[in-house]
């Protein structure tokens, strides 16, 4: 064909139209040009001549191709897939509140609203994804709210030989107690403020399988007072105490020289960490990592403090527990002994 009307830039098959592409349309429409040819003059294919006709057109025989331009923009616009942030809104805020409130990390928010239910897969968005969100300044979190992101470092393992022998060593530690299968096994440590002689002492105790978490605290850290701490707790399981501390691993601290002193009277395995080796109780510094977001290292602290703490660690969800709570699996392990005979 030879039109004056006719398109300098031949329309590419597979592209989106052109306004002048349209302004073709118009014009051999409008001189009653069947689909099929004007498809063949813009190198199109007809069904595409045809949904455009009925997007501009604006009454039964009048079609345009301004209006067929300005309906195309439109739907450009809102086509795509929108932004995660803005559908799962009520998840970002739920976060945000378990985030604020609750002391919980962004992985505990993610599991826990699944795991009860309380989202659904498809109005949730990922543990990476939130992160994604707080890099690029999205939440009411930063980086520096999140004090693990912001420490965390890998160092290489090594196993250093004991100078001072006060009991059994952790090489002699059953693999099946290293496994975490079996319930009973417990890390001890001690949490000091400035190591002055008046300072506070928090005796520190996490069980390797459930990760409950206790914290006492005692007079000094002298193992007198650790062994007196000790004596409390056995009076308080009485005779369930062999079933509930089957073993103790301990560091080398000046505090713990008694505490072998529990095999002579109970069945608790006392066991001596390699020294400057924190990973071989990794689960109690964890913890004590978490009494620090609360209690500063020098800072005065009082039995109300402390409870509020130790409750916020054991009800805070574990990735590690399905996202279930230490104090909810240290419970059902307490049942099974207390219901044997």
């Amino acid at each position: 064909m030879d039109h004056s009307y006719s398109n300098t830039k031949p329309h590419q098959k597979g592209k989106h139209l052109k306004l002048n592409d349209r302004t073709t349309i118009q014009e051999l429409h409008s001189e009653g040009y069947s689909n099929r040819a004007i498809a063949r003059e813009l190198n199109c294919s007809p069904s595409t001549v045809g949904y455009e006709l009925k997007r501009g057109t604006v009454s039964v025989y009048r079609y345009k191709a301004v209006e067929g331009q300005s309906t195309y923009e439109l739907h450009r616009s809102e086509c795509g897939r929108k932004s995660l942030f803005l559908r799962r809104h009520k998840f970002i805020d739920y976060v945000s509140h378990c985030f604020h409130n609750h002391g919980w990390s962004l992985d505990a928010c993610v599991g826990y609203a699944l795991a009860k239910g309380i989202f659904q897969k498809d109005q949730v968005v990922s543990t990476k994804t939130l992160y994604n969100y707080v890099d690029l300044g999205l939440m009411d979190i930063k980086n520096g709210d999140l004090p693990e992101k912001v420490k965390r470092n890998t160092k290489t393992r090594r196993a250093r030989v004991n100078k001072r022998i006060l009991g059994r060593s952790i090489d002699e530690r059953s693999p099946r107690i290293e496994s975490r299968k079996d319930f009973g096994h417990w890390e001890r440590d001690l949490v000091l403020g400035h190591k002055t002689k008046d300072d506070d002492v928090l005796l520190t105790l996490c069980e390797r399988k459930t990760r409950q978490f206790f914290m006492i605290k005692i007079e000094d850290k002298t193992s007198a007072s650790v062994m007196k701490a000790f004596d409390k707790f056995r009076e308080y399981y009485g005779s369930k105490w062999n079933q509930i501390f089957k073993s103790i691993t301990t560091d080398n601290g000046s505090g713990f020289a008694d505490l072998s002193d529990l095999e002579q009277v109970s069945k608790t395995l006392v066991y001596y960490a390699h020294p400057y080796t924190s990973c071989d109780k990794g689960s109690v510094e964890r913890h004590n990592g978490l009494i620090r977001r609360y209690i500063p290292k020098g800072d005065q602290y009082s039995v109300e403090d402390i409870a509020k703490i130790e409750v916020w660690c054991n009800s805070l969800p574990r990735k590690i527990l399905n996202y279930k709570t230490p104090e909810e699996y240290f419970d059902t392990e307490l049942d099974r002994i207390y219901r044997r005979r």
